[in-house]
């Protein structure tokens, strides 16, 4: 019997119009109703997974940055942030390649340039930013950093690929084709799944994941039950147990009534 929803936000309950449907909330209230926890487990920053939070009537632990904070009614149950230095050498990386990067501490968004980049990226995402030079703020507290490339995928597939090789010991991940994430090495879905796995004493096969993007592959290996979004991704596909349908018809609750809502 599953306890335990682990679900990714964009791209498996929210559309890319950055909607849900009522099929999605009915879904989620059905759950709870019926004693299963729903957690949300996304690379967005708390504050603007929180608005979704409340949107959809979810009251538990929320897991932002890709797994490097976890917080449950504004106690922190689970933080790990990126060493200063290797945050220094990114972002060193990044001026000296033109790359534009997000840097995210304190659950605020900073970016040293007001460019088209994150005002698309804030604008689609209702987040607020700060733009500020990363010299002027203290790398002891970063969460991620966030290359983005709104123009050429496979550049950014590159760079993961890249920085992956040069630096193993953190989590670099692509969270779309658009996105390069950086993130200290216990930072990941998979990590984050874990520790509540273990605060709630749970046992694999009690905890479904549904996710669509490579950073998902974490948070499915996390899970007794893996499900992967019908638009998900061909290497998150692999390894799911099962792939539902698409995001746009509302494949998360077709799951949910496979795996966890049958005879409810």
């Amino acid at each position: 019997m599953i306890k335990l929803v682990c679900t990714d936000i964009d791209g498996t309950i929210l559309k890319d119009d950055f909607t849900f449907s009522d099929k999605v909330k009915d879904c989620i209230f059905k759950l709870k109703k019926n004693g299963v926890k729903v957690v949300l487990v996304t690379g967005r920053m708390h504050s603007a997974a929180r608005l979704i939070a409340d949107d959809l009537g979810i009251d538990t632990p929320i897991v932002s940055y890709q797994g490097g904070l976890i917080i449950d009614k504004g106690e922190v149950l689970y933080e790990r942030c990126l060493d200063p230095e290797y945050a220094y050498e990114i972002i060193s990386w990044a001026r000296e390649n033109n790359i534009h990067l997000n840097l995210y501490t304190n659950d605020k968004l900073y970016v040293e340039s007001d460019d088209y980049i994150v005002k698309r990226y804030a604008g689609e995402r209702y987040t607020t930013y700060q733009v500020k030079s990363f010299d002027e703020i203290p790398l002891d507290g970063i969460h991620k950093l966030l290359a983005i490339n709104f123009e050429d995928a496979n550049l950014v597939t590159k760079w993961q690929e890249e920085m992956a090789e040069r630096y193993p010991e953190l989590y670099i991940v692509k969270s779309t084709p658009y996105f390069c994430e950086f993130s200290n090495i216990e930072a990941s879905k998979y990590c984050a799944v874990k520790f509540l796995q273990e605060y709630w004493g749970l046992r694999d096969d009690e905890i479904l994941a549904i996710g669509d993007q490579d950073n998902d592959i974490k948070l499915l290996e996390s899970a007794g039950v893996k499900v992967s979004m019908g638009n998900g991704t061909p290497k998150l596909k692999e390894v799911a147990d099962y792939i539902t349908d698409s995001v746009d018809n509302d494949g998360f609750v077709k799951a949910m009534e496979i795996f966890v809502l049958e005879g409810c």
